[in-house]
């Protein structure tokens, strides 16, 4: 059978049943496009990931100090300092793959304020490689240098968020602000950075937008905070690239409970950890949607088989007159098997449009990220014609094996 006639049959008798073609298409086109935004999403939520877990540090394992109230901090106190340059200073002494630390306090701050205007944001003194190692980058300035922090240098790195608060007019850099009773001068602004959620396998982020960064040696030495608090925060040891990030955290973990005396008033963060745990659960949600959208391209697959069936009874007279004319039992079982393709095709097509409209919707309505995966939309159509294939070989034997003269007699 000729290649163009074939098609132009196909398609001129696709297009004498308009409604009923369109109806067996749906199957196909909900179950491509529930593939195709099932793995832009996941494709997404992963590339959102991996620029999340940067802005933590990938290499990095962070240790927070834990909040309590009065009466179990006294306690505490009784055995643990909570966490001190001593912890940092032993980790870096014990640790063979820690390259890079930084420390952070927290002040108490009751006011921030400039000339233009105030912020209500946060305000830490910080070592001056906690910008390297946060992967914080700079719209404008450059961070404060060592000897900076060693003598306690009154200078500050704003925040993005508390730039515009502070001084609306983008006028920054070079001028003051008032942190309690001290006046700091702005020697750098944070850039913007990538933040898709405020929090990542619930560790909050983003707090840097609307925080006041000043040496770790000022905030110690101009400012005091209770008698009870810790003399960090926190603070962040890099590794090197090739080293086992798990057995370091557990190494550090050890070394934690050791000088603690087995008090918990610590966390331990290991970015690469929790990438991998949302990975896990990413995998796990692409296995649950991938099975939803196979059912649906199956239940499409039926509708073919159902629909190509009636047109077999439908044409039975007709599939008898082209037997008589002398059409083999080939060309009878190709028009048909053509035929069901060619709605698969239709349908995976059309499937495609609907996938990008719908990813864009539910990213639209939901915040969640989209990437456009070509090896998704390739897949899900090459499913989406085998099953048309597949699901139009048992209507096509059935017309092809109907006897010339019975048909022929078939009102």
């Amino acid at each position: 059978m000729n290649g163009t006639i074939l098609i132009r049959d196909t398609l001129a008798e696709l297009a004498q049943h308009k409604l009923r073609t369109f109806l067996t298409l749906l199957g196909m086109i909900f179950g491509v496009g529930a593939v195709i935004a099932m793995l832009n999403i996941g494709e997404g939520a992963e590339r959102e990931a991996l620029k999340t877990i940067e802005t933590m540090g990938l290499r990095n394992l962070i240790v927070e100090g834990r909040n309590f109230d009065e009466t179990t901090l006294l306690e505490h106190r009784k055995h643990s300092l909570g966490l001190t340059l001593g912890d940092v200073q032993a980790a870096m002494a014990t640790l063979p793959d820690v390259t890079a630390f930084s420390a952070e306090r927290t002040i108490e701050r009751y006011a921030i304020i400039s000339h233009f205007g105030k912020s209500d944001g946060e305000a830490s003194g910080v070592s001056p490689s906690h910008f390297e190692l946060s992967s914080l980058p700079f719209t404008q300035g450059k961070p404060f240098t060592e000897q900076q922090d060693r003598l306690a240098a009154p200078v500050a790195v704003l925040g993005s968020a508390m730039a515009r608060q502070l001084f609306p007019a983008g006028n920054a850099l070079g001028n003051y602000v008032k942190v309690n009773h001290v006046w700091l001068q702005v020697i750098g602004v944070l850039d913007e950075p990538f933040q898709g959620s405020q929090d990542f396998q619930g560790v909050e982020l983003g707090g840097e937008q609307n925080q006041l960064f000043m040496p770790l040696n000022t905030a110690q030495s101009r400012f005091s905070s209770g008698h009870l608090a810790a003399e960090l925060d926190a603070f962040r040891l890099q590794l090197a690239d090739d080293a086992d990030t798990a057995a370091t955290a557990r190494a550090l973990q050890h070394l934690l409970q050791y000088r603690h005396n087995g008090i918990d008033d610590y966390t331990l963060i290991v970015p690469a950890a929790l990438l991998a745990q949302q990975k896990q659960t990413q995998q796990i949600f692409n296995i649950v949607m991938s099975c939803v959208a196979g059912i649906s391209l199956l239940v499409g697959g039926i509708g073919i088989m159902n629909i190509m069936l009636a047109t077999v009874l439908e044409r039975t007279k007709e599939i008898g007159l082209l037997r008589a004319i002398g059409a083999t039992r080939k060309d009878i079982k190709v028009q048909f098997i053509a035929e069901s393709f060619a709605i698969a095709v239709a349908g995976g097509v059309l499937g495609i449009v609907f996938g990008i409209v719908l990813s864009e919707l539910i990213a639209f309505y939901s915040g969640w990220a989209v990437s456009w995966s070509l090896p998704a939309i390739l897949i899900s159509f090459s499913i989406c014609a085998l099953i048309g294939l597949g699901f139009g070989v048992y209507p096509a034997m059935r017309a092809a094996e109907l006897d010339p003269i019975t048909a022929l007699q078939t009102d």
